[in-house]
Formats: C-alpha cells, structure tokens, sequence
C-alpha cells in the first residue's frame, strides 16, 4: 500500500513506522513533545465508539507495543496516552487515534498542562 488514510490526510506509506493487520503507527507531524506519535485504525473510523471489536483489540495492543518502544527510545520515565474522542473534545482529525508522548520529569512545568498543548495542536 503506498498511502494510508487518516481523516482528511493521506499518509505515505514509508511515514508509517508500523503497521499491524488493522492498525498503522506515525510520528506526529506537530509533536508536543519529541517522540509524540499516533496509533490509528486502518479503517477511517471518526469515533472510538464505532470500532469494530478487533479493531479495537488490535488498536489497543498495537498501543501497548508502540508506547514500550517509544518510552524505551526516548529514555522517558512515564507515558501519557490520549484519545481526543470528538471535536469538543479537542479532536481536530476526524480518524480514532492514540497520542503516545513519552513523558519525562519536569517537561512541563504544570504537568497536566500537556493537555493543553494537545488540545491546541493539531496533528
């Protein structure tokens, strides 16, 4: 497959860094932090709630799986793992996905701020 779909955006396949049989995983492309990538659906699915079962399986475990390895590569000590389910919710592409960010001590100066920033930036 040479592009994937993620909402309103094509993918080069050779962005993706793994892709499972119903899920793919990128960098984001406006990182809050170094290291921030997305676990997605293959299927275009907008909300969580529309998952089918194994894809829902497959996207969590595929989550697990990139989120060991993003914490191991980028030495952090902690992960914050989001989903933005919905617009109100600060979802700006219309595609279910996993915010993996590495996480380490005093990268932000109010912790929870990171929602914030996710919350501003668009992927």
């Amino acid at each position: 497959m040479s592009t994937l779909r993620f909402g309103q955006h094509l993918i080069k396949a050779s962005a993706v860094f793994l892709q499972t049989e119903l899920s793919f995983a990128l960098v984001n492309r406006k990182p809050v932090v170094p290291g921030h990538v997305l676990v997605c659906p293959l299927r275009s699915v907008e909300r969580f709630r529309d998952l089918q079962p194994d894809e829902l399986a497959d996207l969590f475990s595929t989550t697990q799986k990139v989120a060991n390895l993003v914490e191991k590569h980028f030495n952090a000590t902690s992960l914050t793992i989001a989903i933005q389910d919905g617009p109100e919710a600060g979802q700006t592409v219309k595609h279910v996905h996993v915010h993996v960010l590495p996480r380490k001590q005093g990268d932000f100066e109010q912790n929870d701020s990171i929602y914030d920033e996710l919350h501003t930036t668009h992927c």
